[in-house]
């Protein structure tokens, strides 16, 4: 409780712990200069609390591999460092040690996929990880307004209903993961103006219809897709013609059987070559008097061979 003392707190790291209980609310009210705030990894549970949304100076939010549950609270989107670019801010947005320290910490934080340690740059990064825990609800549509957030990991929760549809208006993401929840809907057409998003998994969720068509969405591998009911590039999937997946059929002819596609040209030749081989062998397995006449044959054949 003591740690509320320190006012003037720009960065509390107590991830990889034990620790337990619900993320205290005095934290966005008694320290209002946060820059960065990493809870990962703990057995924290509740809810997140709506003060946090009150730390204006806050550029990362770690809060990933706990117990947390609710939904998301709407006023995340008040996180006015993340609503800025790096090179958007006004001169004397920040105060104490922002402009002359650029920071002495260093963070490990998962960006793209993979865990990276930041120490010169930190000061660079905006990031929200909230993954790994039990969030439920939706996204909700405030979070678009983080024009200057560069990684935004929701994965591993219990979220449904739709993809934000103004999700494009948050131009400087580089990083986007939604994966394993339980999103419905189309994938917005204004994802497509994400030009910076270097790194994107929407995977394993209930999205349906055709993925919008941009150099930066078509780019992506296969798998960023996987495990819903889209269609269209770079899927093997294709589109009707209104842009819904044609059930179970890919470009090659093929049924999908979880995820796979099954070339049945291919098993009809296998299948014709087993049966026309064992249509010949069976009857001389069978049959002593068949292999005789089948030796004798082929004796008399050598013989003829032989005089030629």
């Amino acid at each position: 409780m003591s740690i509320r003392n320190c006012t003037t707190l720009e960065t509390l790291d107590v991830g990889e712990n034990e620790l337990v209980g619900n993320i205290p609310s005095w934290m966005g009210r008694n320290l209002p200069h946060l820059k960065i705030l990493s809870l990962h990894s703990n057995k924290l549970s509740g809810h997140i609390p709506r003060e946090l949304c009150t730390l204006s100076f806050l550029l990362v939010l770690d809060v990933a591999h706990n117990k947390l549950s609710g939904s998301l609270p709407s006023c995340i989107g008040n996180l006015s460092a993340m609503v800025y670019s790096v090179n958007g801010f006004p001169r004397n947005y920040y105060s104490f040690t922002y402009i002359s320290s650029k920071f002495t910490e260093n963070l490990f934080l998962v960006m793209k996929g993979h865990l990276y340690e930041y120490d010169r740059i930190l000061y660079l990064v905006r990031a929200l990880d909230l993954s790994d825990n039990h969030l439920s609800g939706d996204i909700p549509s405030e979070i678009t307004g983080l024009q200057g957030l560069q990684s935004l990991n929701l994965s591993h929760n219990l979220l449904t209903k739709r993809i934000p549809p103004n999700i494009g208006n948050m131009c400087s993401l580089e990083s986007l993961d939604l994966s394993v929840n339980k999103l419905r809907g189309s994938i917005p057409e204004s994802m497509s103006r994400l030009s910076f998003l270097s790194y994107l998994n929407l995977s394993d969720n209930q999205l349906t219809g055709k993925i919008p068509s941009s150099t930066q969405l078509q780019s992506f591998d296969a798998s960023s897709y996987a495990r819903n009911e889209l269609c269209g590039l770079p899927l093997m999937e294709k589109c009707n013609e209104v842009n819904q997946r044609i059930p179970g059929i890919g470009n090659n002819g093929g049924k999908d059987i979880d995820g796979d596609k099954v070339n049945w040209l291919f098993v009809s030749m296998v299948l014709g070559f087993i049966l026309g081989f064992w249509s010949v062998l069976s009857p001389l397995v069978i049959s002593r008097q068949w292999r005789y006449a089948y030796y004798e044959y082929l004796d008399e054949m050598w013989r003829k061979s032989q005089s030629l």
